[in-house]
């Protein structure tokens, strides 16, 4: 068993009081060598930061503090690399961030919204927290991203990774089933960032695992994201009511708002008056992915370019659906890993998921995880740069 080097300073047992330094701590390279193709790790007792970097310069930070991507740093067209996820350099922060903004975290075990806070299954009826009144959002009031993770670093011949677990006993949340869940993420030689989720329970529960990592293609806190091109796979969106709840309607985008089947700037029409830009003050929305019949299969989900960078990201899922939002709930109180504030829209969140309330949603794709199955899911987040978005 590898052991870790601990930093020559007092340490503590975690704690929620407890302020430490998430990005500004020296690492220690596992298997005893410095090769860039390792991975490095920071320690803080329970709480630690893992750093996975490749060959092609870069790197991705994690902290098994609710299996938190708190950093993902990539080269811009010119080589110039940045960080370009909203976060935070300690640990304080993400516990106690005004409006819990869920940066980088996996959230679970239901990812978005269920209305009300209440679901029904084989008869009975569980109530959760309605912690984003009057509905249940992201897990509720300690949900995945807000618990310490078993965390294993993981390599293969063209990977560096990070395998985290973690128990969600029965009734935890108010959620049935002892759930046991892996995240795995892995970082290649291709700049892929793969995320792969895992779960199996004792009882059926709902189960929608989801990253939630804000993007910000120039950098993270360098303005808003209203220039950024996005492109999303989708012909139909869930509308939804004055809540964030939908309606159960799949309805089409074309010539509405919502209509990003060619790539668009993200401010082009989020100004417009529309009902259902005014229920999210911006894009907070589902959309329906094109699969092609192919339910499951590994398609391309969305893209993102960013003009002055030339960054250009890419998401592939097996996921019906992916959650656009624009920022929206950003004021500019928050701070991030630059000192700089986080601006309205100053980020685009695109969480590969099922669809929102499918556990009160019959016509939208089950979410019901039994004993005698296994949930699975995997998302790519490939990162490259271009001139322009007609390459």
């Amino acid at each position: 068993m590898l052991k870790l080097n601990k930093p020559k300073r007092n340490m503590r047992v975690w704690a929620v009081d407890t302020i430490l330094a998430l990005i500004a701590v020296p690492t220690v390279v596992l298997a005893g060598e410095s090769s860039a193709s390792k991975v490095a790790v920071s320690d803080f007792d329970s709480i630690k930061l893992y750093t996975l970097k490749n060959k092609a310069g870069m790197e991705v930070k994690v902290t098994n503090y609710g299996a938190i991507i708190a950093s993902i740093v990539v080269p811009d067209r010119n080589g110039k690399r940045d960080d370009i996820v909203l976060g935070y350099d300690r640990v304080e922060d993400y516990m106690n961030a005004v409006d819990k903004p869920y940066f980088g975290a996996v959230v679970g075990r239901y990812g978005n919204r269920i209305a009300k806070g209440e679901f029904t299954l084989d008869g009975e009826t569980y109530t959760l927290a309605a912690n984003n009144p009057p509905n249940h959002l992201h897990g509720g009031t300690i949900g995945f991203d807000k618990v310490v993770w078993d965390a294993t670093p993981i390599e293969g011949d063209d990977f560096t990774g990070l395998e985290l677990t973690y128990l969600a006993k029965d009734g935890e949340e108010g959620y049935p089933g002892n759930l046991a869940v892996t995240v795995r993420y892995q970082l290649n030689e291709s700049n892929e960032l793969e995320v792969e989720y895992q779960a199996t329970t004792d009882k059926a529960t709902p189960v929608n695992l989801t990253q939630h990592s804000y993007f910000n293609l120039a950098g993270e806190g360098n303005g808003n994201i209203l220039k950024h091109q996005l492109y999303i796979n989708a012909d139909h969106y869930t509308p939804v009511d004055e809540t964030l709840i939908p309606t159960g309607e799949i309805v089409p985008v074309k010539n509405t708002p919502f209509d990003f089947t060619k790539p668009k700037a993200v401010g082009r029409d989020i100004a417009q008056k529309n009902e259902q830009l005014q229920y999210g003050g911006g894009y907070d929305h589902n959309f329906v992915l094109n699969k092609g019949g192919k339910p499951g299969e590994m398609t391309l989900a969305a893209s993102v370019f960013e003009p002055s960078s030339g960054r250009f990201l890419e998401i592939f899922t097996e996921e019906p659906g992916i959650q656009f939002y624009s920022g929206n709930f950003l004021d500019g109180r928050l701070k991030g890993k630059a000192g700089l504030p986080y601006l309205h829209r100053g980020a685009v969140v695109l969480e590969t998921q099922h669809y929102p309330d499918s556990p009160n949603q019959p016509n939208f794709p089950n979410t019901i995880l039994k004993p005698d199955e296994r949930y699975h899911s995997k998302t790519i987040f490939r990162f490259s740069t271009k001139v322009n978005n007609e390459q």
